[in-house]
């Protein structure tokens, strides 16, 4: 099921632009966790975007925020990750599902581990908020998706790259949106967890193929010496 017959969830066509992408999203992460660190107020970006405030939205679209917010929490987080993994094993690509589920809890750790590095807040002390984990999560899905669709469709580099990146970027607005809308986060910390996902999932969909195909080349090692030792025995 890992070896080289199983389809790469990182297309060949996509490595070097998500290469590229993935650096200089980590410039960004980067960049903006320093120069937010230990603050706890809005920097002036955030206050050109919105104010933040516990209710910058009312009824209807504080529903539709809330809505969006529940599938960055663990229980809906749990029933997209369910549905997806479910996807690939109907799909037949157990790569895909591995990359599902590293994927989401690799991103997920890092925006968490990064919260504690970075020690900005929001609402209070305790509300730490550089980068946003649900967007992180949401846009990791996201791409994993997207990746899948690339390689079943078999997109070239031009029309792969573009999929890949609107499925990020309609996941990490729509979940930014609805952060920044409840008050949760700063729009600064949304962009944080969106380019977090666009550094860890092509790294994930990397190391996941590199992985599978070492144990496939062992495994075909391995059978090609049981056969070339059968044909042996069979002469003599």
């Amino acid at each position: 099921m890992t070896g080289r017959s199983a389809p790469a969830v990182l297309p060949p066509s996509l490595r070097a632009w998500l290469g590229l992408i993935a650096a200089l999203a980590t410039l960004v992460v980067v960049a903006l966790g320093v120069l937010y660190a230990g603050q706890s107020e809005p920097s002036g970006v955030d206050r050109w975007i919105v104010e933040p405030t516990a209710d910058s939205v009312r009824p209807p679209w504080r529903r539709v925020a809330l809505f969006m917010d529940f599938w960055g929490n663990p229980a809906g987080a749990a029933i997209l990750i369910v549905a997806a993994v479910t996807g690939c094993l109907l799909l037949r690509r157990p790569r895909a599902v591995v990359l599902v589920v590293a994927g989401a809890g690799i991103t997920v750790g890092t925006a968490t581990l990064l919260k504690h590095l970075v020690g900005r807040t929001i609402h209070g002390a305790g509300n730490l908020s550089y980068p946003s984990g649900h967007t992180a999560f949401l846009t990791a899905l996201a791409l994993v998706v997207a990746l899948l669709a690339t390689g079943r469709l078999g997109l070239g580099r031009t029309a792969g790259t573009s999929l890949v990146l609107a499925a990020a970027l309609v996941a990490g607005a729509a979940m930014g949106w609805a952060q920044v809308a409840l008050g949760a986060h700063y729009p600064t910390d949304v962009l944080g967890g969106w380019c977090t996902a666009l550094v860890v999932i092509p790294a994930t969909a990397w190391l996941v193929d590199r992985t599978a195909d070492r144990l496939g080349d062992r495994t075909a090692d391995r059978l090609g010496y049981r056969t070339a030792g059968a044909g042996r025995r069979e002469r003599r």
